[in-house]
């Protein structure tokens, strides 16, 4: 074998390894997708059966009708609620974290991941007994004298975004953790040596190093909580929808699949606009970090 046979084989050996995974995700991720977006340009006639023409008809509904309007803007608040709360507890959980001596880090790692290991399903009827009005949570603000009178969490946005933030925080734990084992300690230390206080130091060093970690983990909690179905469907109830409970409704209650297929597709495109949008923000204002 001449050697530019031997050049073209090794540059072809990774293609020809994947190729297989690589065809099986195609057909399991695009398929759906495909199929998805040819259903949402069919039209439904409103008694159980779907026209096989095709229309623009469920994409001008969604995009002039007040109701989405305010559904897609509801899921948007939630999701940046809770990306927000996120950053806020997950950082500087993490940054405790990762200053704990063995063996209570990696005791503390397991708490804090366990409840990956519980289905959301499970956790959020947890949040559910604690929210409500007999729960744990309003006798102990009774107890304590800090309300009058039990307060309304469970069916509001305010207890979705509670839930949605104790499922998502270890999302983000394990995205700063992973930029957080790449910083060098030396660093900190010659910075505490010039004689820049902690809070300077943790600032102007460390924020910057882990930032990385803090976007993917923005990313990941704001696509998760965007599309999430399970904990806004418990917690929210029947009147506070957001855009995962529509799409549901429309195809299992009302048996509109093309409007269904529409909604979907469309919180499936602005997660997408939002997160590239973000990560192009971020990364042109904080290009040296993410170019070291």
């Amino acid at each position: 074998m001449s050697s530019a046979a031997a050049d073209r084989s090794r540059r072809m050996a990774p293609w020809l390894l994947s190729g297989p995974a690589l065809v099986l995700f195609l057909a399991m991720l695009l398929a759906p997708l495909l199929l998805t977006g040819i259903l949402s340009f069919h039209v439904f006639d409103g008694i159980g059966t779907i026209d096989e023409s095709y229309s623009l008809k469920n994409y001008l509904e969604i995009l002039s009708d007040d109701y989405y309007h305010e559904i897609f803007l509801r899921t948007a608040g939630m999701a940046g609620a809770v990306t927000l709360l996120c950053v806020l507890l997950g950082v500087p959980e993490t940054i405790i974290l990762s200053r704990m001596r063995s063996p209570w880090r990696g005791l503390f790692l397991v708490v804090i991941l366990a409840p990956l290991l519980i289905s959301v399903v499970v956790r959020t009827l947890g949040w559910a007994i604690l929210m409500g009005n007999n729960g744990l949570l309003n006798e102990a603000m009774l107890w304590l004298g800090i309300v009058d009178e039990p307060v309304r969490l469970v069916f509001t946005l305010t207890g979705v975004i509670i839930a949605m933030t104790h499922v998502m925080v270890p999302f983000m734990v394990i995205s700063v953790w992973a930029s957080l084992q790449k910083l060098d300690p030396q660093v900190e230390q010659a910075g505490l040596s010039l004689g820049a206080s902690n809070f300077t130091v943790m600032r102007r060093v460390v924020l910057p190093q882990v930032l990385p970690g803090i976007l993917s983990g923005s990313i990941i909690v704001f696509a998760l909580s965007a599309s999430a179905f399970a904990t806004p469907a418990l917690l929210g109830g029947r009147r506070l929808k957001v855009v995962a409970t529509a799409a549901y409704d429309e195809f299992l209650s009302t048996l509109n699949w093309p409007l269904g297929a529409a909604i979907a597709l469309i919180l499936l495109v602005a997660n997408i606009i939002i997160i590239l949008g973000c990560n192009r923000l971020v990364e042109r204002r904080f290009r040296q970090v993410f170019e070291s």
